[in-house]
C-alpha cells in the first residue's frame, strides 16, 4: 500500500487533529503516537535517520502519514512515494513555539525521552536539529519559518497544499478529490489537554509503561474522534 499523502508540517501544527480526520477520510495515518504506541517501529526509523530507510515496511497499513518522525524525512519519503501529494500544516510561528515549548519540548518531557530507551529514536529523529536551542524562541521561530518556506519552495505548486486546520474540510477534501463528511472537524489533543495529560511529568519522569499507555490514548482519541 503506497501513501497517498505525507505530511510536512512540524509538530504541534494540528497534527492530531488532522490524522483524526483523515481517518474519517478512509486515510490511515502515522504519526507520532503510532510509532510511541508500537516501540518496535523506533529501530526502524533510526535506522532510517542512518541512513538505511525501509519505507515500505515502516508505512505498511498506513496511507498517509503526519508529524514527527516522518516530517524531518519527509523530502526522502515523498522521492519514494512519488504519486503522493504533500501536505504542509502551518500556524502563526509564536503561537507554535508557546505549544512546543509548554508541551512536546518543555523542559520535563525531553528529560523524561532522554531518560528513557527511546533517547537514539528521539535525539536522531526530533530534537536533532535544535540541540541546546530548544527553549530559544527567536531561534525556534525562524526555524519554524525557514522550514515552512524550504517545502513551498520545494514542492511543486500542483502536489502541495499548505493548511491551517482552522480551515476544516473544504481545502483538505478539495486537495484529496474526496467527498465532505457530514461530521465536525475533529479537534484533540489540544495545547490545554496535553499540558494537563504531561503536568504529572515534573515531578516524577513516566516510565516506559506510562508513555506506552499515554500513547495508546492518543490513537484511540484519533480513531473515535
Amino acid at each position: 500500500m503506497a501513501l497517498k499523502l505525507i505530511g510536512a508540517g512540524l509538530g504541534r501544527t494540528g497534527t492530531t487533529s488532522l490524522k483524526a480526520a483523515l481517518g474519517k477520510l478512509g486515510l490511515p495515518c502515522h504519526h507520532m503516537s503510532e510509532v510511541l504506541a508500537n516501540p518496535q517501529m523506533m529501530p526502524l526509523w533510526v535506522a532510517a535517520a542512518s541512513g538505511t530507510p525501509e519505507w515500505d515496511r515502516i508505512f505498511s497499513g498506513y496511507q498517509a502519514t503526519l508529524d514527527y518522525p516522518s516530517c524531518t524525512h519527509w523530502r526522502a519519503i515523498a522521492d519514494h512515494y512519488p504519486d503522493a501529494k504533500i501536505l504542509l500544516t502551518v500556524r502563526d510561528p509564536d503561537k507554535w513555539f508557546d505549544s512546543v515549548n509548554e508541551t512536546i519540548f518543555s523542559d520535563a518531557w525531553v528529560a523524561s525521552t532522554r531518560g528513557s530507551p527511546a533517547k537514539p529514536f528521539f535525539d536522531k529523529l526530533v530534537y536533532a536539529d535544535f540541540l541546546d536551542r530548544i527553549a530559544d524562541r527567536d531561534f525556534m521561530t525562524s526555524y519554524f519559518r525557514r522550514w515552512n518556506e524550504g517545502v513551498i519552495a520545494s514542492v511543486p505548486a500542483g502536489r502541495l497544499l499548505v493548511y491551517e486546520v482552522s480551515e476544516g474540510w473544504g481545502p483538505l477534501c478539495a486537495f484529496l478529490g474526496l467527498p465532505v463528511p457530514d461530521a465536525a472537524f475533529p479537534r484533540i489533543n489540544t495545547r490545554e489537554e496535553m499540558v494537563e495529560m504531561l503536568a504529572h511529568v515534573s515531578a516524577k519522569p513516566p516510565t516506559a509503561e506510562e508513555m506506552l499507555a499515554m500513547a495508546k490514548g492518543f490513537v484511540a482519541r484519533a480513531r473515535i474522534a
